[in-house]
């Protein structure tokens, strides 16, 4: 219960702080956000780690199908075709 109550006190504090920076406070941030979500750095490093997520989902997938075998539905399996899933265009 205690971590409850901490949790809303917070909250409500935050909403009172929030409230008060109000919408110049806000565009402020956004903008700042707009441009570290730009930076080709970021965006770099924001790929080649999706890349790797990917990689390990695929290395999961086959160790997984390797243990499960015949007992996932064929509507589950792999067909060998790559999928585009997390692939940008940038």
């Amino acid at each position: 219960m205690r971590y409850r109550l901490t949790f809303v006190v917070g909250l409500a504090v935050g909403y009172v702080l929030g409230t008060r920076a109000g919408r110049e406070r806000y565009e402020q941030l956004m903008k700042s956000a707009r441009q570290i979500a730009q930076n080709p750095a970021v965006r770099n490093t924001a790929e080649s780690a999706a890349q790797q997520g990917r990689q390990f989902a695929g290395k999961a997938y086959h160790v997984v199908s390797d243990k499960v075998g015949d007992r996932v539905p064929d509507r589950f399996r792999h067909n060998g075709q790559d999928d585009d899933w997390g692939t940008s265009n940038t």
